[in-house]
């Protein structure tokens, strides 16, 4: 009995180990699956964003090759002077004849070339163009006729990829044109470039693993904005003189003001979206960048034509109305030099001083503005607008360093961030809003509830705007430049461009100065609005941006797009003759 009793013990000690031995096995085999399928799946992004580069290096040195090939068989051809045409006269010369398309498409092709050496700007050259030059005599009545123009990488383009900077994107070509590229081929247009942006569109710097950084045409030590930068930054130096940029946030007006160049955001549903991918939780838009305002309307005019509205019915058949674009009547402007949220640079608020007295002088009526409630909205309308899952779908994949500090807190369980949010309160109101609102809106009623608050501010600030009886808006815009990697942590000075997402207004930037040794020394007494972390980074961000642009931002109530560009005309003029 006694022995039967030791081998009973012992079997079930060899089936414990036995077990054991399995389960530790099957753990270890587990563990190695995971382990190959992840570095299998690292090395398939490995070997896609070698592709992608592989097609980018091969487009450009394809189109040097072209290029070389056309100076030798073209030795008159006068690139200097093409590059130094504003598009009314570029477009003026093209339709008289004293120009070719072949020649000012060489000429911008090769001026990119060199420009996007120096500031990694372009995904790819669109070798498209060249045979686009073959046809483009059929369009010969459009209004952007042998006009170069530079795009997004986001806007669909025939059997070309539309990644936004994301690695699963690639190797996806789409089928068809977007709608916009479709207009712009059927007045004339030849895109023959595709620009940087930030990975996912999720930031206003410019970068992604699979294209790298693009940097700013004023000095390679900051950065050009986003998330239309590559636009930006190639326009900013020279490489085109129209583009086509998207704005969820600002992605046109930051990197226009970081440029030193003219961005157009107009009233959301105005100019078609399809084909264009991006976030669709906060209302975006498509619109034009240029060196100036007249080539902002003329683009707008050429993209609010029948074709638009015959490929996509469900934008509102409104043609530009030159008319009220050309208006000179006197304007009563509302102005603001600090939204209560984040306070401007030194550079910013002055900007917005100068051209206000520039206003008062040219006969315009200027009264105080401030918007509503910025302390609520922000973090419950715009954060939890764009964050409404509490960024659960935001995982997976390499993030570029540019977005990691923004990210990194989206991983956070809810609880800990509605912890967080409750300890830093006391000391950190801003912080603490912010931190909450990441925990999204928590279900499908409150997501209803929060789009009828949206809808609310929206109509609570237009009886606001009307009460003031302004016409147009005069507020600053982010600036100067970013040194690298602070994108990510300041959100909160997207204040003064998101709110015209949220709202729908059009919203436009025009270059008017260039921040002086004067704004670097009030810079340093420099403590905003809430003196907390984000205060003290955003101070950080901006240093050192002697002779960076400084921009201001136009603004009017929804589908006054032609107004908005009127006012922006005005105010380009009137900063021009000053400098005289």
């Amino acid at each position: 009995d006694r022995l039967t009793e030791q081998q009973q013990l012992h079997r079930v000690k060899m089936i414990n180990w036995t077990a054991a031995l399995l389960t530790g096995v099957a753990c270890f085999g587990g563990y190695l699956i995971v382990l190959v399928k992840k570095i299998n799946s690292h090395r398939k992004a490995e070997e896609k964003i070698k592709r992608a580069r592989n097609r980018r290096d091969e487009s450009l040195q394809r189109a040097e090759q072209a290029v070389l090939w056309y100076k030798e068989s073209h030795p008159t051809t006068d690139s200097a002077l093409i590059l130094t045409l504003s598009l009314s006269e570029l477009t003026q010369q093209l339709n008289k004849g004293l120009l070719s398309p072949e020649d000012v498409l060489y000429s911008y092709m090769e001026k990119t070339l060199a420009v996007n050496k120096k500031l990694n700007c372009c995904t790819e050259v669109l070798l498209e163009s060249l045979d686009q030059l073959k046809t483009v005599g059929s369009n010969k009545d459009g209004l952007l006729y042998g006009v170069p123009v530079s795009i997004k990488e986001n806007l669909a383009f025939k059997n070309h990829d539309c990644s936004c900077g994301v690695i699963i994107n690639l190797d996806q070509p789409a089928e068809k044109d977007s709608v916009l590229v479709q207009v712009l081929k059927k007045q004339g247009a030849i895109p023959f470039v595709r620009t940087n942006l930030p990975q996912a569109l999720l930031n206003y710097d410019c970068s992604n693993p699979i294209y790298g950084q693009t940097v700013n045409p004023h000095n390679p030590q900051k950065t050009s904005g986003g998330s239309s930068g590559g636009e930006g930054a190639l326009i900013g130096g020279g490489g085109s003189l129209l583009g086509i940029g998207t704005d969820i946030g600002g992605s046109i007006r930051i990197p226009a003001s970081f440029c030193g160049i003219c961005g157009f955001k107009p009233t959301a549903g105005r100019l078609s979206h399809c084909f264009i991918f991006c976030m669709k939780l906060v209302s975006s838009s498509a619109g034009p960048m240029a060196r100036d305002v007249d080539s902002l309307a003329l683009c707008m005019q050429a993209l609010l034509c029948d074709h638009m509205f015959s490929l996509d019915p469900t934008v509102p058949p409104l043609p530009f109305n030159m008319e009220i674009y050309r208006s000179s009547r006197p304007l009563r402007i509302g102005y603001l030099e600090n939204d209560g949220y984040t306070q401007p640079s030194p550079s910013m608020a002055r900007g917005v001083r100068e051209v206000k007295a520039l206003l008062e002088q040219a006969g315009h009526t200027l009264v105080p503005y401030c918007p509503l409630k910025m302390d609520q909205v922000f973090p419950e309308l715009l954060i939890k607008g764009v964050l409404a899952d509490g960024a659960t779908t935001l995982k997976g994949g390499p993030v570029d360093p540019c977005l990691e500090p923004q990210v990194f807190p989206y991983g956070f369980p809810k609880w800990l961030k509605k912890t967080i949010s409750f300890l830093l309160k006391p000391v950190f109101p801003r912080v603490s809003a912010n931190f909450g609102a990441l925990c999204g809106v928590g279900s499908v009623p409150e997501l209803w509830k929060q789009h009828a608050a949206v809808e609310d501010y929206i109509h609570e600030t237009i009886a606001h705007w009307r009460s003031c009886k302004i016409d147009v808006l005069l507020c600053p815009v982010i600036g100067p430049a970013y040194n690298f990697l602070y994108c990510g942590k300041i959100a909160t000075a997207g204040s003064y461009t998101m709110l015209y997402n949220l709202l729908t207004f059009p919203a436009g930037v025009v270059t008017v100065s260039t921040v002086t040794a004067k704004d670097e020394e009030e810079l340093k007494h420099y403590k905003g609005c809430y003196q907390d972390m984000w205060d003290k980074l955003f101070k950080e961000a901006v240093a050192g941006g002697e002779g960076l642009p400084v921009a201001v931002q136009c603004v009017a109530l929804p589908w006054q797009d032609e107004l908005c560009l009127g006012f922006m005309k005005e105010v380009e003029q009137l900063v021009k003759e000053s400098k005289k």
